[in-house]
């Protein structure tokens, strides 16, 4: 049986998906199967694909297009390995990434989740994410608490985190109903069940603004989710607690600018606004137009080099 499997979610990346191989391939830690869901990609990503001539490659087609959680699921329904990642099929690995999360199990073999941080990825620029957690001291690895630490951009992605199988089998999987923040809801189960080992070791980089993915702007028709399911939890668990009303406010400010002011509202009743601060608290109830304007010259200092936020 490998250690890893590597599962990558594939849906019409085809300008992409040759460089993420190329970061996985090249890893310094070698024991791993390769898993590929094919969500009914209609451009040439298949094609790209067989053009490398990968062996050991797990292919699976799914015949109509599923969605993110569900593509992930099929992964992990076929992985063999111990340790379960995933990398999205337009972001890269550092070669060394999974060389760093067996360090990381070594030294803390308490944990079941091991994550490490990484890099915003625009074009030819490279940003760390904004995260108003601790300053983390140079070449930290250690056992941290993810609702605590985790007040602002997240201190991990998706394509930096590896999980013991063990954990789909408490926590549950990725939940088909949703289509947006379905990273988050996973998050919140996974890490209020285990225990998180964390490196602040930037080992892969996360593409921003690809066509597909939404990182700023309205949310259209997206299921979201409302987190009413986590309301008993965070009743005895404060840092919980302080952690859902952060991402209360996210997605509030998301639902107002895509009008959808009837789940902003719900969210609004679950939120205390004693845990933000005084400039997400003004964002809160600031009106649509006023954020929208917010989120274009964010845009604007980006291609600058310069990142704005309210964490």
């Amino acid at each position: 049986m490998p250690k890893f499997s590597v599962i990558i979610p594939l849906y019409n990346k085809a300008n992409f998906i040759a460089s993420t191989l190329e970061s996985i391939i090249v890893q310094t830690e070698q024991d791993f199967e390769l898993i590929i869901v094919n969500d009914a990609s209609t451009d040439a990503s298949r094609s790209v694909v067989e053009a490398m001539n990968l062996t050991n490659v797990c292919w699976i087609d799914h015949e109509t297009n599923q969605g993110l959680s569900a593509t992930r699921n099929t992964g992990i329904r076929a992985a063999q390995g111990t340790y379960i990642t995933f990398l999205d099929a337009d972001d890269v690995w550092e070669p060394y990434f999974l060389e760093r999360i067996g360090q990381l199990q070594a030294d803390f073999p308490e944990a079941r989740i091991w994550a490490t941080n990484y890099w915003e990825w625009y074009d030819n620029q490279l940003l760390l994410p904004h995260n108003s957690g601790r300053q983390w001291e140079p070449n930290f690895k250690g056992i941290i608490s993810f609702f605590k630490e985790n007040i602002g951009q997240g201190i991990y992605n998706h394509g930096s985190v590896c999980f013991h199988r063990s954990v789909f089998e408490t926590a549950g999987y990725y939940d088909t109903g949703l289509d947006f923040s379905e990273d988050i809801d996973f998050n919140i189960r996974a890490n209020y069940h285990f225990t998180l080992a964390y490196s602040n070791e930037p080992c892969m980089r996360y593409r921003m603004a690809v066509s597909g993915q939404m990182t700023l702007g309205a949310l259209n028709q997206q299921r979201v989710p409302h987190f009413t399911s986590y309301l008993e939890w965070e009743k005895s668990d404060p840092s919980l607690k302080k952690y859902l009303d952060f991402e209360r406010y996210v997605l509030v400010k998301k639902l107002k600018i895509s009008g959808r002011t009837s789940e902003a509202k719900l969210l609004l009743q679950q939120l205390n606004t004693a845990h933000l601060n005084w400039k997400q608290r003004l964002l809160l109830h600031a009106p649509a137009w006023i954020l929208q304007g917010i989120l274009a010259l964010k845009r604007i200092g980006i291609r600058w080099g310069i990142k704005v936020s309210s964490y």
